[in-house]
């Protein structure tokens, strides 16, 4: 099992090249760096930067993930490389962006359906737009897939498909199944599907046939009068069965690497002087508005009443002093240095989870 960290997120790489994040995550004690998207491996898709970072990461002994971007077209100006990557033609663009990653080696591909977006409430999700429904979203989406199939079946490659914040493991499954398993897969993101009001161990088994790239998160859940609340934690100490996860992915033969999505420092993530992190501030859940309820029809009675069973677990370990409130929490300054023990914290429980024979070690 390889632990590495999305190449976003490892602490001080801020402003500095692709290939130095790598020896940042090297020093940590990591495997590998998954970048985002090849455009932050190298913006101009450079063949000799790519093959420089590549080479680097072999003698490093460490593993090199990428991904591409944005498939929703009712999102992609939201991501204008692509376009510009194919000189104003975005299916063209999509093509390069692919061609450079297999280039380099990388055929398991990271896309989304959405971005988070700091307005209140559910207008933080792509899900509850106004100016076009969720439907004919996903229903575009699909189509723009189905566009892109045969370039990846012509390279090799899968999209990977995050489950993000804003589409339900349901409909990611339903977009696979559509336009073929052959080259679309899952990027598991281990707590965003909670967000949907999905339980952790019931979504892993719906996705887990179809994972080959991984973001692992963890996080505290709790009660406000205005819902569910959810805020990020290290990795091993919020509210996930992370041996659990981990069981179900080997049991359905899924082998991906580990890829933690933590936290950079406050002032590398763009919070103020007083070094509170902006991501720490917990997010509500709106699960007492019935608008909300309509937008999950898939979401069953006994699976949502599992989820909430960990928001009232939480409320009790908070009670008992196991752990610091969520707004206790959210008060703590957030250095470099914590950012750098919240990742080596995470690293190190997802080993012990192997090497105490809580998960399968395979290689």
């Amino acid at each position: 099992m390889q632990v590495g960290i999305d190449g976003r997120k490892v602490p001080g790489a801020t402003g500095r090249p692709a290939i130095e994040r790598l020896d940042l995550a090297k020093e940590l004690g990591l495997d590998g760096v998954f970048y985002r998207t090849v455009f932050d491996m190298d913006p101009a898709l450079d063949p000799g930067r790519l093959a420089e970072l590549r080479a680097h990461a072999d003698d490093l002994g460490m593993y090199l993930e990428a991904g591409v971007g944005l498939v929703n077209p009712y999102a992609l100006a939201e991501h204008p490389h692509l376009r510009r990557a194919g000189d104003g033609d975005t299916l063209l663009g999509f093509r390069r962006a692919i061609e450079a990653a297999v280039g380099m080696g990388c055929r398991e591909l990271w896309v989304v359906t959405g971005g988070f977006k700091s307005f209140p409430g559910r207008f933080a999700y792509d899900r509850f737009r106004t100016d076009v429904d969720w439907q004919a979203q996903l229903a575009e989406t699909a189509r723009f897939l189905e566009l892109l199939a045969p370039i990846c079946r012509e390279h090799g490659v899968h999209l990977n498909l995050e489950t993000h914040e804003e589409i339900t493991s349901f409909e990611l499954i339903r977009l696979i199944e559509g336009v073929g398993p052959d080259v679309l897969g899952i990027t598991f993101d281990t707590t965003n599907l909670l967000q949907r009001g999905e339980n952790p161990l019931d979504s892993a088994r719906r996705v887990a046939p179809y994972v080959r790239q991984t973001h692992i998160k963890d996080c505290l859940l709790g009660l406000g009068a205005d819902g569910m609340r959810y805020q990020l934690r290290p990795v091993g100490s919020g509210s996930l069965d992370l041996a659990g996860i981990l069981r179900i992915l080997r049991d359905a033969g899924a082998r991906p690497n580990l890829s933690l999505e933590t936290l950079t420092s406050a002032t590398e993530s763009g919070g103020g002087e007083d070094c509170l992190h902006p991501y720490l501030r917990p997010l509500t859940i709106e699960m007492y508005d019935p608008v909300w309820h309509a937008m999950h029809p898939d979401l069953g009675s006994a699976e949502f009443a599992a989820t909430i069973r960990l928001a009232v677990e939480g409320e009790r370990r908070v009670a008992e002093g196991e752990v610091e409130s969520l707004s206790a929490f959210a008060r703590c300054p957030f250095t470099h240095a914590d950012a750098v023990a919240f990742v080596k914290a995470g690293a190190a429980h997802l080993r012990s989870l192997t090497s105490a024979g809580s998960v399968p070690c395979t290689t």
